[in-house]
């Protein structure tokens, strides 16, 4: 069975960090693009992050640049998101979803997604 699943969500305060785990079984990810989404309340689902396990090749959008970090580990069959220097507009549910070879950058274009983990960033 195909399975994506997340984890390393909760609460920070700002200017936290925290690190999610995207863990896949039932595939290997050497031929597929991991992307990280997000989703707040009573917006639409954004697109965060994405690594291509093919040839390496990483995106982020703008808001998080400088301050996330997206990587795998091959043995371990994941997919990291370290984020550092959390804000409030950082909340949401984080989503990762797998698409093979390449990223896109519209949720649309991936066909596994794992449960979601809630990312709180609060004083």
């Amino acid at each position: 069975q195909l399975q994506l699943v997340e984890s390393g969500g909760g609460l920070v305060q700002p200017g936290g960090s925290l690190r999610l785990s995207c863990a896949a079984s039932g595939f290997t990810l050497d031929h597929y693009a991991i992307g990280w989404f997000r989703q707040a309340p009573g917006k639409e689902r954004e697109g965060v992050s994405c690594i291509s396990t093919r040839d390496g090749s990483t995106n982020y959008a703008d808001s998080v640049k400088g301050r996330f970090t997206i990587s795998r580990d091959n043995a371990k069959n994941t997919v990291y998101l370290q984020m550092n220097s959390l804000k409030p507009e950082d909340k949401g549910v984080y989503y990762c979803a797998a698409r093979t070879y390449y990223c896109s950058s519209s949720g649309n274009d991936y066909y596994y997604w794992g449960q979601g983990t809630q990312v709180t960033v609060s004083s």
